[in-house]
């Protein structure tokens, strides 16, 4: 049985959908003020991996992926660059969807973008507004945290640390800190100037961040969702929030199961533009690595682990997968045209794969055991059945790791 560790309360456990015959998953996406780097893909692809392991068990999942294209970050980013919003996040939409392709993820369910929710954020917003938990302020809208009982715990937030005094926060991320210890901003009103702003029922403004994924989540998902997933940032504020206000608003938990992918590092290094270690997929490609290569290397981990990237594990990692493929290519030839199957080496493969994928995702742990079986294949004494049979069960482990085919 598939075992995850469950961000909210830290412990693994049993996974266990909300409905048995469909899981609802909803993925942190991008913010598309700029390009994704690798290690924003390292997060996506561990939810790809998720969502392919649970049809691999047999479920029908659901899946959306939110895209912010709307927030502070992305106006600065046009202004400098001298283009709209529109043109700065549609270019970088275009190639995160491009990198995707490349990278074999699937496309989840649903895409929706922060700017095509604004009128379910206002919904949202006059709701929170009737219920007396958020408020106006200078013509700004505000949350206040003390009027949701639990706020922090996802996160463990010592809610003793909270400030007596009445503090707001007009923007979302202030620079060196973790927390905004006081009442968050939902709506930006209208101050004059700029492009990304709306007219509706509130006034006139847009939607801050961290109403947007409520108002994304909210359009396609009426219940409590399977899971939900993101980056380790995102404990930060940000979910948070999000499971404040939705919960706020709905008579029932936003999500059964939370799951939090750790960093990528550098050479040990945070990646940062100061630093100048950003790294992307063509970079990568540049050095003469495919997509399948660049896959395997961001999901040869576990995913709860902070991954180091430097370019003697690159080239380690990768001569692994190859050397792994040119096994399998000799088994292939070996099976030939066959159709019959033995199953007495594929079973293994299966068992060890399931196995340690059933621990927690342990994608290293399942792709090093099911390569250990095949490297002790002697090709010689290999019957063509045997071979199709191991062929049959790699494809079915391909089905979720995408790196061998």
């Amino acid at each position: 049985m598939l075992r995850l560790f469950n961000t909210f309360g830290r412990k693994i456990e049993t996974f266990q959908p909300v409905r048995e015959e469909l899981v609802s998953v909803f993925t942190c996406g991008p913010s598309v003020y700029q390009r994704s780097h690798i290690g924003n893909f390292r997060t996506f692809l561990f939810e790809d991996i998720l969502v392919r392991y649970l049809e691999y068990l047999g479920y029908q999942v659901k899946r959306g992926l939110n895209i912010t294209d709307i927030e502070d970050k992305a106006m600065a980013e046009a202004a400098k660059h001298g283009v709209s919003v529109k043109q700065l996040t549609d270019r970088n939409i275009e190639d995160f969807f491009e990198e995707m392709k490349g990278l074999r993820m699937k496309v989840p369910d649903f895409l929706p973008r922060a700017s095509e929710a604004v009128n379910k954020a206002v919904e949202i917003i006059e709701q929170l507004l009737d219920l007396e938990i958020a408020y106006w302020h200078q013509g700004n809208c505000y949350f206040d945290p003390l009027k949701y009982p639990g706020f922090g715990e996802l996160y463990g937030l010592d809610m003793k640390k909270w400030p007596k005094q009445k503090r707001r926060f007009h923007k979302d991320t202030y620079p060196g800190m973790q927390w905004n210890r006081g009442d968050f901003v939902l709506w930006h009103g209208y101050k004059g100037g700029g492009e990304a702003f709306w007219d509706t029922r509130i006034g006139k403004g847009r939607p801050a961040w961290n109403i947007q994924d409520p108002s994304m989540i909210s359009r396609f998902f009426d219940e409590t969702l399977s899971i939900y997933c993101g980056g380790i940032d995102n404990l930060f504020r940000h979910h948070d929030y999000t499971r404040a206000i939705l919960e706020s608003i709905r008579p029932y938990p936003m999500a059964r199961f939370w799951l939090h992918c750790s960093h990528l590092h550098v050479d040990g290094k945070k990646m940062s533009k100061s630093i100048g270690n950003i790294l992307y997929t063509d970079n990568l490609q540049k050095q003469g690595y495919d997509m399948s290569e660049i896959r395997f290397f961001l999901i040869y981990g576990h995913y709860r682990k902070t991954m180091n990237y430097s370019a003697k594990r690159m080239r380690a990692t990768t001569e692994k997968l190859r050397r792994f493929k040119e096994q399998v290519k000799k088994i292939r030839n070996r099976a030939g045209s066959t159709t019959d199957t033995d199953t007495d080496i594929a079973r293994k493969i299966t068992e060890t794969f399931q196995e340690r994928m059933d621990d927690d995702l342990d994608v290293k742990g399942a792709f090093d055991n099911v390569s250990a079986l095949v490297a002790g294949v002697n090709i010689k004494d290999l019957s063509p059945s045997k071979a199709s049979g191991i062929v049959k069960a790699l494809g079915k482990v391909d089905e979720v790791l995408q790196v061998i085919f």
